[in-house]
C-alpha cells in the first residue's frame, strides 16, 4: 500500500526519487499524463524505508539495478498539480543515484519505457538548462549545480 491519502482539502504523498546525473545532464520523465519533466521514483509503500523505495521505481521504470550514492535532500512540497489541479502536500527524499555499468549512460537523448499500462518518456535534459524547461519541482532548478555532500531539509512552495 502506497503512503498517500486524500481529503477534501487535497493529497499527501510520501515519495523517494532518483537524481541520475551524467554528462552535465539530468534524466527526467514523462507521460501521457504529465506535460511537464519530473524525476524518476515514486511513492513509499507503508513499510517500506525510502532507500528501498528508490532502488525499486529505479528498478520498475528504468529496468537496472542502480547504486545509492548519498540522500541529497528531504524536501517538504506544497504544489497545485497542473493537470487535475490538486493541492498537494508532498515529502519526498531525493538520492543521488549511480548507473554506472548499466546502459542507461548511452541512450543518447532520450528513450521510451513502458511500466504496465503507463508509456514513461525519458530525457536527459541538460542541468544548466533546466531554468528554460517545464520540470518539476522548481526548486531542483537551482539546488541541482551545487548539491550537498550531507542531507538537507528544505520546504519548497511551487
Amino acid at each position: 500500500m502506497d503512503i498517500t491519502f486524500r481529503t477534501p482539502e487535497g493529497c499527501f504523498n510520501l515519495r523517494a526519487a532518483a537524481v541520475i546525473l551524467h554528462e552535465g545532464r539530468i534524466l527526467a520523465m514523462k507521460d501521457d499524463n504529465s506535460p511537464y519533466y519530473y524525476l524518476p521514483g515514486g511513492r513509499i509503500r507503508l513499510h517500506e524505508t525510502a532507500d528501498s523505495a528508490v532502488l525499486r521505481e529505479v528498478r520498475e521504470e528504468l529496468g537496472v539495478e542502480a547504486r545509492i550514492i548519498r540522500p541529497l535532500w528531504v524536501n517538504q512540497g506544497f504544489f497545485n498539480e497542473d493537470v487535475t489541479h490538486i493541492d498537494f502536500h508532498e515529502i519526498c527524499v531525493y538520492y543521488l543515484i549511480d548507473v554506472k555499468g548499466t546502459s542507461l549512460p548511452l541512450t543518447g537523448e532520450g528513450f521510451l519505457r513502458q511500466e504496465g499500462h503507463r508509456i514513461h518518456r525519458f530525457t536527459w535534459l541538460r542541468v544548466d538548462q533546466l531554468k528554460d524547461e517545464y520540470f518539476y519541482p522548481l526548486f531542483l532548478k537551482d539546488r541541482l549545480h551545487a548539491l550537498p555532500e550531507a542531507l538537507e531539509l528544505i520546504a519548497s512552495y511551487d
